[in-house]
């Protein structure tokens, strides 16, 4: 009897986000969220071996990449669509990744629905708001008034990827479809949704939310990160069952930078929770 599985950009749309599907209907379900103004595209380079293992899950939360916007941009909101999804997928024990900002929906996920998650891992997500860095040029114009409304709908590619390059340790060869994609976030999404994550890490940090659940932990950290001091992973230390893994030359997009040790590093915690 074959095994029926997801062909590769299987979409739908449920609770207000686009989902793609990849990877083996009846292997062990894998969660992926994006950051801030990113979308599942972002995920690209380490859908291929995640899939091989597990049936991989990417979504576009609300107002970003191919989602429409929402009425309430809240962490704790965005998680219960989210969970509203797995439920409606009929998954529980899930392995949930969050990669930066998308790492607080992940963490309200499991705040809220711990029957729904089986392991959590946490990518380039700085766990408290004394541990973000000043940021590049480039992010300040575009993010912030008077320019960032004005400069946000004429941006080119070229804006696009060397904010996003911004970012990262080195150069990194982002696809035209994960360009798209970031276009389709709207400047005023963006905003409300920097200002909900902002007030979700001020009433309280990652580490102490976590502190307080028991489900394995794996944060991953590039240790040249400009976004985040790259010493505030070990804040993660205080968590029980967590484990901090801290990639050398890398910076804040592991997916693209080290693609193929993210994916290694994820597939191991996944089979063993360790």
């Amino acid at each position: 009897m074959h095994s029926l599985r997801m062909s590769e950009y299987d979409v739908e749309h449920s609770h207000g986000m686009h989902v793609v599907h990849d990877g083996p209907l009846q292997a062990p379900p894998l969660l992926l969220i994006h950051g801030s103004g990113a979308s599942g595209g972002t995920w690209g380079p380490v859908v291929p071996a995640l899939a091989d293992h597990h049936h991989v899950i990417r979504i576009d939360l609300p107002g970003c990449g191919q989602s429409p916007p929402a009425l309430s941009y809240d962490v704790p909101a965005q998680a219960g669509r989210v969970a509203a999804l797995l439920d409606d997928l009929g998954l529980r024990r899930v392995a949930v990744v969050g990669h930066s900002s998308g790492g607080y929906v992940a963490t309200a996920l499991t705040e809220q629905r711990p029957d729904l998650v089986g392991s959590l891992a946490l990518i380039s997500t700085g766990p408290s708001l004394d541990a973000l860095l000043p940021q590049p040029a480039i992010l300040r114009v575009l993010l912030a008034p008077p320019f960032g409304p004005l400069l946000w709908s004429r941006r080119s590619d070229a804006m696009i990827r060397r904010g996003i390059n911004a970012t990262t340790a080195r150069p990194v060869d982002l696809p035209d479809d994960v360009i798209a994609e970031v276009r389709g976030t709207a400047y005023r999404a963006f905003r409300k949704v920097a200002r909900r994550n902002v007030a979700y890490i001020t009433e309280r940090s990652v580490p102490k939310r976590l502190a307080a659940i028991e489900v394995p932990v794996l944060v991953i950290f590039g240790a040249a990160d400009p976004r985040w001091e790259p010493s505030s992973a070990h804040q993660y230390d205080a968590v029980p069952n967590a484990r901090v893994e801290m990639l050398p030359g890398v910076g804040h997009l592991p997916m693209f930078e080290a693609p193929e040790t993210t994916s290694k590093l994820l597939l191991g915690f996944t089979a063993t929770g360790r």
